[in-house]
């Protein structure tokens, strides 16, 4: 049941490897673990793109990508699991991290207005900063590894069931 519902949104891996932008990177998406969908792939793909989804950072996506490559885990897998943290569900999930930051500081939660301004910003890295990138971390680290255990899981347990399904199947075509 994973395998299939995973494939149905990754995109074709032939379809991928032909892009002309990846060939400047040479063979170093030509692995196939990477485009392989099993158990070990799709749990440490899942692991790491939600590793990285709680970092604050524009460019998460290449972060996953080239942690997958020396990883070699499913590599459309661990970049499209980034997108749990998007512009609608980015303010409640770090406001959730920095809220684990303050906890694990020991410090209380400090009261601020979000201002689109470069002072702002200066002053916010100094107040809720600290607990804002403790937060992610520990987040990253929970989640990451919350995600690649529940996914190996999953995974087991479609595996078990599916064997199950089959040997029960035979014996009904044995006592026939």
């Amino acid at each position: 049941m994973p395998k299939k519902f995973i494939n149905k949104f990754l995109p074709d891996h032939k379809t991928i490897r032909e892009q002309k932008f990846l060939k400047l990177f040479g063979s170093m998406f030509q692995d196939p673990n990477l485009w392989h969908l099993n158990r070990h792939s799709a749990a440490g793909g899942f692991g790491v793109g939600l590793f990285f989804a709680f970092w604050p950072v524009p460019f998460q996506m290449w972060l996953a990508a080239f942690a997958a490559i020396p990883l070699r885990v499913n590599l459309p897998l661990s970049v499209a699991t980034v997108w749990l943290t998007n512009p609608i569900t980015m303010p409640p999930i770090f406001y959730g991290a920095y809220k684990v930051g303050t906890i694990a500081l020991g410090t209380e939660e400090g009261q601020f207005e979000f201002q689109l301004s470069w002072d702002w910003l200066v002053e916010s890295v100094n107040t809720i900063g600290p607990a804002f990138i403790v937060g992610c971390l520990i987040c990253s680290v929970v989640f990451g590894g919350l995600g690649y255990l529940s996914m190996n899981l999953l995974w087991r347990r479609s595996v078990v069931k599916t064997w199950q399904q089959r040997r029960v199947k035979r014996r009904e075509r044995h006592s026939k």
